[in-house]
């Protein structure tokens, strides 16, 4: 106690100058200067780092030594002679990971908020061992992406645990990570098994925030489950189930680590992702494309922010329509 009263009294005369210069109502920024400091350092100046990239072109790093190009390297991205044809495209891999995320996305981001939903209104009701059932489907978020990766690469290789099984019944082995489709069922089945507890947490929050007399109130009115659930429970639930929604989709968009230690990408391109082109062209591949990984990454930091913004919009939307009620 003493050391800080000690370390206040020598920044006391600071203060004292920054509320001369400042006033009062400014002094804040004093306190907030130092976080404003390591943001801009650390975000704000890598945005920018990353724009004079996309803007230059060459192999070499360092920015001084790279010629400006402007809009070159969107022009080599997004150029394209038939977009229905990808073959035409002239940067065809970025193309298939567009459409490779985007299917990812839409296929993830649904059954996970279904999936959760569904694991919530079990867990919030009155069942045996429910504290250690809600451990049991949090658990999995604790893990490492790359820990989540490994274990379930180990069962899947053709030479794991689901193959061995498979043989041990006297039945031919599947090839779940070098056949296309079954690599892609797995990196959206690993994905929603390992973040699905999160979005759960969240929807269980909801849940328990709905006031129990909404339900005896239903229930002396005798209403069915069904109509409970669709006029009380998704109603109040729906600024959770937005913003599970908006998290989901901006996650399901970058991802990266699950899938590149399970598949590397593959089978071929079949599950390469925005963020693995963009790692590969910047850095994996034998000649850096510095330019196009940075072009790639500023439409993906554009798309992130339209999400953003709807998921601001949808909020605003759902909080306005429940107050009208």
């Amino acid at each position: 106690m003493r050391f800080l009263a000690f370390s206040f009294d020598l920044l006391e005369p600071v203060f004292r100058l920054g509320q001369k210069w400042l006033g009062l109502s400014r002094l804040g920024w004093l306190f907030v200067a130092p976080n404003l400091l390591v943001i801009s350092v650390f975000t704000f100046l890598p945005i920018l780092i990353n724009i004079v990239y996309a803007t230059t072109g060459g192999v070499n790093l360092f920015p001084f030594q790279r010629p400006f190009t402007g809009a070159e390297n969107f022009q080599i991205l997004f150029e394209c002679n038939n977009y229905l044809d990808l073959s035409t495209c002239r940067k065809d891999v970025f193309w298939r990971a567009i459409g490779n995320t985007l299917k990812f996305s839409v296929l993830q981001v649904g059954l996970m908020v279904l999936l959760s939903l569904v694991t919530a209104l079990v867990l919030n009701r009155k069942i045996i061992g429910r504290g250690f059932w809600r451990g049991v489907f949090f658990y999995p978020v604790l893990l490492s992406p790359v820990v989540v990766a490994l274990i379930w690469k180990w069962l899947l290789q053709n030479q794991g645990v689901f193959n061995a099984s498979l043989v041990a019944m006297g039945m031919q082995p599947v090839e779940w990570l070098t056949d296309a489709g079954w690599a892609f069922f797995w990196t959206v089945f690993v994905s929603i098994w390992a973040h699905m507890g999160f979005y759960t947490l969240i929807l269980l929050a909801g849940l328990q925030a709905i006031p129990s007399d909404l339900y005896e109130a239903a229930e002396m009115d005798r209403a069915s489950p069904w109509r409970t659930l669709t006029r009380i429970t998704l109603p109040l639930l729906m600024p959770n189930l937005i913003v599970v929604l908006v998290l989901a989709a901006i996650r399901a968009v970058q991802v990266f680590d699950e899938v590149f230690v399970l598949t590397g990408g593959g089978p071929g391109s079949a599950t390469t992702f925005i963020v693995q082109f963009i790692y590969q062209t910047g850095f994996a591949e034998q000649i850096h494309l510095y330019g196009l990984a940075a072009a790639a990454s500023l439409a993906l930091a554009v798309f992130l922010v339209i999400l953003t913004l709807a998921q601001l919009r949808l909020t605003r939307a759902s909080e306005a329509g429940q107050k009208g009620r």
